[in-house]
């Protein structure tokens, strides 16, 4: 298992890849996950509003690949199904692999920072599903540690 050094070090690699400020993923990392990479939460409303139709629709057939896509997980707390729209294949659990979740989290990350014109408290809170309108400062407070 990678140490905390290695996975901020990774975490600023793979940031810089991706255009990102490292301190800031490496913030997204600990608000999210706490640096632990085998993190993973079930979420039943995201279940509800996002999987159900797919499966509903015919677009869904296997049920522990629906059931995983209502799963966020790694450092990054990268949801299954969010996943999948940016195109990872590959198993979901796998994104707990902390090369794998950073990349793909990377990779959402800089879209929703993109979509919300580089303004960051927009982007973190479209990142967390504009669930709790605390998080981006709660993100932005830890960013002066890294």
């Amino acid at each position: 298992m990678m140490e905390r050094g290695q996975i901020v070090r990774l975490a600023r690699g793979v940031a810089a890849r991706h255009g990102l400020d490292g301190a800031l993923v490496c913030a997204v990392c600990e608000q999210e996950s706490d640096w632990n990479p085998w993190a993973i939460r079930y979420e039943p409303a995201f279940y509800g509003r996002y999987v159900q139709p797919m499966i509903a629709n015919g677009a869904l057939r296997d049920e522990t690949e629906a059931r995983a896509r209502a799963f966020s997980w790694g450092l990054m707390q990268v949801m299954g199904q969010t996943a999948r729209e940016t195109g990872y294949d590959g198993h979901l659990a796998e994104l707990c692999d902390p090369a794998t979740g950073m990349e793909v989290g990377c990779r959402v990350l800089a879209r929703k920072l993109a979509d919300a014109g580089g303004d960051v408290e927009r982007g973190l809170l479209s990142w967390n599903g504009g669930a709790n309108a605390l998080y981006p400062g709660q993100v932005l407070a830890r960013r002066a540690k890294y």
